[in-house]
């Protein structure tokens, strides 16, 4: 089939690569100049299956509150457009625990998997990317480890590895943590990977190239038609190229592409913030990655530098940094390794949208419409995500049964 994927991120560039190896012609078209210019530029490296968890969840709303009024809160609210506020009141609705369970295994099932195909991905084709090994996610009170219980109770019920912590067994794991600063306990989760998310979306393009792929970069396409949904036109005037399938892996922009064809999807924009640095002295830096809890922050090492993101922004843009929310992550970092990156000189400060869904879960599948298909709303877990994702929609358009189920991950659960 001559197929045409809309997207050049890792989601997008993922996909192709699969549908490539199983035979299939396939075109990409991106609006940037180049591959992998959005989230998968700058995000935490954490490609975490224990950690894919929805955002909306029991507790949440009462914890961002809680917060709201603080300089370092988790979730900023900047200039909400009114779509951004009916995100907002869908997200509350999904904050309850049976959706929350039932939402979370969703993710956790795709996780897995995708787990899974980003190693053989790196092992078969011999991908040198940086990659580091295990996750330590940091809780600084008693209160917030009673919180994560629900979440533990899932992955102890999916038999996922894990191990609780006190300070001192933590310290031994990372060493370079501060004494200093309170921890409660740790949750340590030593499967789970840290590896450079743009490193390996140019390693898997060159590979999609090696395959035939076409990228069209500097290509802005527009709605689809109704009348011919399967035509890409990168310009009002264009007659068009008609392919036998399209796959919408375009990020913030997928909704807009598909509305056209009556598809309502709510994605909403949730910035986030990551500045990543020279490692200064290699003792002072975290061996692979901690996540802060409390302050929704992490702190990965990906090669000889230092990366700490976090924040979550709904509204405003991408080119106007909010001061405090970077100021957090110096915070959060001094408090658990400091000294560990020259954050003195070339720090490389970035911001940028993460396309999300009320609930959590992305879409990997059909559309209802023929010949398109969604791959998008992963949310902060698109590098956790992509592997496992680009697979099931390449097995899908290829009329295959995908090797999970798909069960909570479709079109058809957006009524909430």
């Amino acid at each position: 089939m001559k197929v045409a994927i809309i997207g050049a991120g890792v989601i997008g560039i993922t996909t192709a690569y699969e549908l490539a190896t199983q035979g299939h012609q396939v075109q990409v078209f991106e609006r940037h100049g180049a591959a992998a210019e959005e989230c998968s530029f700058s995000n935490t490296g954490i490609a975490s299956a224990s950690y894919a968890s929805p955002w909306a969840k029991p507790g949440m709303l009462k914890q961002i509150l809680a917060h709201a009024w603080q300089r370092d809160t988790p979730l900023r609210i900047a200039s909400p457009s009114m779509a951004d506020l009916r995100w907002l009141w869908q997200w509350r609705k999904a904050c309850n625990s049976t959706t929350f369970v039932r939402n979370r295994l969703s993710m956790l099932r795709l996780a897995e998997y995708s787990s899974h195909r980003m190693r053989t991905l790196t092992d078969t084709l011999n991908l040198p990317h940086e990659r580091s090994q295990g996750l330590m996610v940091l809780l600084r009170t008693e209160r917030e480890s009673k919180r994560m219980q629900a979440s533990l109770q899932v992955m102890r019920d999916a038999g996922l590895s894990f191990k609780t912590l006190n300070a001192e067994e933590a310290r031994q794991i990372e060493p370079a943590l501060k004494p200093e600063t309170a921890l409660a306990q740790a949750i340590h989760f030593p499967d789970d990977e840290v590896g450079n998310c743009r490193q390996f979306t140019l390693l898997i393009k060159q590979e999609a190239e090696a395959l035939g792929v076409k990228f069209h970069f500097n290509s802005l396409v527009q709605p689809l038609s109704p009348a011919q949904p399967q035509t890409i036109r990168t310009t009002a005037q264009d007659m068009g190229e008609k392919f036998d399938a399209v796959g919408i892996c375009a990020g913030m922009g997928s909704a807009q592409l598909v509305r056209t064809l009556g598809l309502q999807i709510p994605l909403a924009a949730v910035h986030g913030y990551a500045i990543s640095a020279a490692v200064r002295e290699p003792l002072d830096a975290p061996r692979s990655a901690v996540m802060d809890e409390q302050y929704k922050v992490a702190i990965s090492r990906l090669g000889q530098r230092v990366r700490v993101s976090g924040g979550s922004e709904i509204g405003g843009n991408t080119s106007h940094h909010h001061a405090a929310s970077i100021q957090t992550l110096y915070r959060v970092l001094d408090d658990w390794f400091p000294g560990a990156a020259r954050t003195q000189d070339n720090v490389q400060v970035w911001k940028g949208a993460r396309p999300m869904l009320p609930d959590g879960p992305p879409i990997v599948g059909a559309s209802g419409v023929a010949g398109v298909w969604l791959n998008l709303g992963h949310g902060a877990s698109g590098w956790a995500l992509a592997c496992g994702s680009a697979r099931v929609v390449a097995d899908s358009i290829n009329g295959k049964r995908p090797e999970i189920d798909l069960q909570g991950l479709g079109l058809e659960r957006l009524h909430f």
